[in-house]
């Protein structure tokens, strides 16, 4: 199994980010995936999440209004559309796959940094 996170980067307070992961070696459609985010000396913390088929998307508070999650099955991706970015959104953004009955089915990508500075 292997998750690999692209998009990240530094921009300035406001701009846009869109991140994405590509998962291989699984089958993408049956997981629901998850975007974290971990700041230095902070906690992972749940950014969106997303099931396998799209139907059901949830945000963390912080976030919600400004980030948005999306999937393409057909070419095992998940987005993380990041837009009106804030200071506090800088971090390290994970990828995560979950099979919904399978618990020891987690996967992390490798991260991908993004920086909000001016």
């Amino acid at each position: 199994v292997q998750l690999v996170e692209s998009g990240g980067g530094s921009v300035q307070p406001g701009g846009s980010l869109t991140l994405s992961c590509v998962g291989s070696d699984f089958t993408f459609s049956a997981y629901a995936m998850s975007w974290y985010r971990q700041a230095p000396g902070k906690e992972r913390e749940l950014v969106a999440d997303i099931t396998g088929d799209g139907s059901r998307i949830n945000y963390a508070t912080s976030v919600k209004g400004r980030f948005t999650i999306s999937r393409d099955n057909a070419k095992n991706t998940v987005y993380l559309q990041l837009n009106s970015l804030k200071s506090e959104d800088a971090a390290v953004y994970y990828c995560m796959a979950a099979h919904p009955f399978v618990r020891a089915a987690r996967y992390w990508g490798q991260g991908t940094q993004v920086t909000v500075s001016s």
